[in-house]
């Protein structure tokens, strides 16, 4: 069982539009809402590839029961903790210009007796659980180091974990040393401080985190591709060459992908094309998290990986 953990999940509304103007009405020609969050969008494509997944976090209101039905119908395993107020919606709109514009709402605030509740709850999950993934933000309410909490909980019982966040959430965690962490390029600019001018300036980011104690860093570079360094070896893969119709889920499909490289006990150049092709073919959809399976392995048997260090 795999266990994921997303505490800021989202209703993702996805809409089509000719162009965005700010400052003046805009008619969208589609719309289509999904059950999302980085962490649930982790989940959708374990599932696909029909991985044993249990979701736990917080959810509220008729959008929060929105996302629990959609996972129980894929046959998720769910174990959230109902809070008071509404699980929050993004809107994504897709322009015709090519232009990707996402809006994203606070989630509800969460209380002290039901962040103990979840702890309660994760501490349970954990007995029957191989792998931890923690995806997302964190919602209002919560401490920042809830994710090195979560953790230094799994490393207790002797459990790896994934972390896939932002801000001083990703930096506290980072002090946890997770087992992997997936940070695309300006999440790694905001740990080490500084812009990262090129390439070789990312490798030095991540060779600085994986010195401190992180096993695994795997750097999401959008459309340029996937670096990796473990085990003090740095690899990487070039983005799959396609038509892109949405990005959103792109990342989530990389941590879902090294998930499953984990689980089945892949070697380092492997788990890393097949997260750049499963990335790249999650590109080619309009729905985030939904892997067109087909693209994914041409995509796999097209991608080369290269030793940079």
């Amino acid at each position: 069982m795999i266990l994921t953990v997303t505490l800021n999940p989202a209703v993702d509304k996805t809409y089509t539009a000719g162009e965005l103007i700010t400052g003046h009405v805009n008619r969208m020609r589609t719309v289509m809402s999904i059950a999302g969050g980085k962490g649930i969008n982790v989940t959708k494509v374990l599932r696909q590839y029909g991985y044993p997944v249990c979701a736990t976090g917080f959810l509220g209101g008729y959008a929060g029961n929105f996302i629990e039905d959609y996972l129980q119908k894929q046959q998720v395993m769910c174990q959230f903790v109902r809070v008071d107020g509404e699980t929050r919606s993004n809107m994504n709109i897709l322009a015709d210009n090519g232009y990707v514009t996402e809006i994203l709402e606070p989630g509800p605030a969460i209380g002290e007796e039901k962040l103990q509740q979840f702890l309660d709850k994760y501490e349970k999950l954990l007995s029957n659980c191989e792998l931890v993934i923690m995806s997302g933000s964190v919602e209002s309410g919560l401490p920042e180091d809830i994710y090195a909490v979560l953790i230094e909980k799994a490393r207790m019982k002797g459990i790896k974990t994934m972390l896939d966040t932002n801000g001083e959430s990703l930096r506290k965690g980072i002090e946890a040393k997770p087992y992997l962490i997936k940070p695309n390029q300006k999440e790694l600019e905001y740990i080490v401080g500084h812009k990262l001018v090129n390439r070789e300036a990312v490798v030095d980011a991540a060779l600085s985190l994986h010195a401190d104690g992180v096993a695994h860093v795997v750097v999401s570079m959008g459309k340029k591709g996937v670096l990796s360094v473990d085990g003090g070896k740095v690899f990487f893969a070039k983005a799959g060459k396609v038509s892109v119709l949405n990005t959103v889920g792109c990342g989530d499909s990389v941590v879902a992908s090294y998930a499953m490289s984990i689980i089945e006990k892949e070697r380092n150049e492997e788990a890393l094309k097949r997260a750049a092709a499963i990335s790249s073919a999650n590109a080619t959809t309009l729905i985030s998290g939904d892997i067109p399976k087909d693209t994914a392995e041409e995509l796999l048997s097209q991608i080369t990986v290269e030793r940079l260090r």
